[in-house]
């Protein structure tokens, strides 16, 4: 488990690193640093291929996901979960290899 920025109540969460990010018990405000923590710690164990779960809502969760991705020099592309992955309640991010 690795600690990630703090939530709105000051506390720093942990979290287990697997390639897979569940956003359901977070708040959109957290984002902006919860994401690419988790894409750094994500890159920095090898893991190529991250599945961020945002759900399906009304879709601005999964837009503020998306802004953050195209922000990051991590990642080389995203594209939306397929049947097997979440369909367009999940984003599938491939980072880029370290050279």
């Amino acid at each position: 488990m690795t600690p990630l920025p703090p939530t709105g109540d000051g506390e720093p969460v942990s979290l287990p690193i697997t390639g897979e990010l569940d956003l359901h018990t977070f708040r959109p405000q957290d984002l902006g640093d919860l994401i690419p923590a988790y894409l750094a710690e994500c890159a920095t164990r090898g893991i190529c291929t991250v599945r961020i779960i945002h759900g399906k809502g009304t879709g601005t969760l999964r837009a503020t996901v998306h802004a953050l991705l195209r922000r990051s020099s991590l990642v080389d592309s995203y594209r939306q979960g397929d049947e097997t992955s979440g369909g367009w309640g999940a984003t599938i991010v491939a980072l880029r290899h370290r050279i």
